[in-house]
């Protein structure tokens, strides 16, 4: 066999992990697959995905009804964790859109609840982290886009577009600071999906490749410190990325029940 060739077999050896090297796919954690069988993925598939969905929503069930289904004035540990949300999400809606805002509670409660539990649930061995999806997070995103851009025409009009009209800046600037604010609005539910897919997909994808380095011997002390370390943190993260998603969320609904000219 020539050279080259040999040279060319051995790199394509070691890239499949055929000579032992260390080889790890961070990113294949990610990928959506059937749940019975080896088929395509379609639309009424089961998939991984609609397993961990299912069981955010039990988790969320489990919280709210059955944890307070027995009130008490000393509550039980579940029942002091629904009420601490409850309060926590409420007294957000409250201070960051006003006391209009508060009839979409319920929505903003629904939102915080699903993200944070995804989040949580995808940090177990072997789950599957649906928020790390731009498929889910852009249909939570668009949701509410929609709701606040057709809550603010019904509410307020044509007069709802004076939220594009800076009339505290000097004229000359207002068609320019118009044309950035028409820009951001309709970039909102972008960004606001990819923040929260990015962030949860760039730690587990973090936390996968210290797993990989965890195989090493001379490593893996670091690797395990690492490993913790970074799982920490995603702990927290899961956390405020799902407060953001949820404040962000009362911020566009504040543009949409208050006087666009204030």
């Amino acid at each position: 066999m020539r050279p080259d060739k040999r040279r060319t077999s051995d790199l394509a050896d070691e890239a499949h992990g055929e000579e032992g090297g260390l080889v790890f796919h961070p990113m294949d954690q990610f990928l959506v697959k059937p749940l019975f069988g080896d088929g395509p993925v379609g639309m009424f598939t089961i998939t991984n995905v609609t397993l961990w969905m299912a069981l955010t929503v039990v988790c969320i069930i489990a919280l709210l009804v059955l944890g307070t289904r027995k009130r008490a004035i000393i509550p039980s540990r579940t029942q002091s964790v629904a009420e601490l949300a409850y309060g926590f999400i409420f007294k957000m809606v409250e201070d960051v859109a006003g006391k209009e805002a508060i009839k979409f509670f319920p929505l903003v409660m629904t939102l915080f609840l699903f993200i944070v539990f995804a989040n949580f649930l995808g940090l177990l061995p072997m789950s599957f982290t649906t928020t790390s999806h731009i498929a889910v997070t852009a249909v939570m995103a668009m949701g509410v886009f929609l709701l606040v851009t057709l809550l603010g025409f019904f509410k307020h009009g044509l007069g709802f577009l004076g939220i594009f009209w800076i009339s505290s800046a000097p004229l000359i600037l207002r068609p320019i600071l118009a044309l950035i604010e028409v820009i951001s609005y309709f970039v909102r539910p972008l960004s606001h999906s990819i923040r929260l897919a990015g962030n949860m997909m760039a730690g587990h994808a973090v936390i996968k490749v210290f797993a990989a380095f965890a195989a090493v011997l001379a490593i893996s002390p670091f690797a395990i410190v690492a490993i913790t370390a970074i799982y920490a943190l995603e702990v927290l993260v899961s956390f405020i990325q799902a407060y953001v998603f949820a404040i962000l969320t009362c911020v566009y609904l504040k543009d949409a029940v208050s006087d666009p000219h204030h």
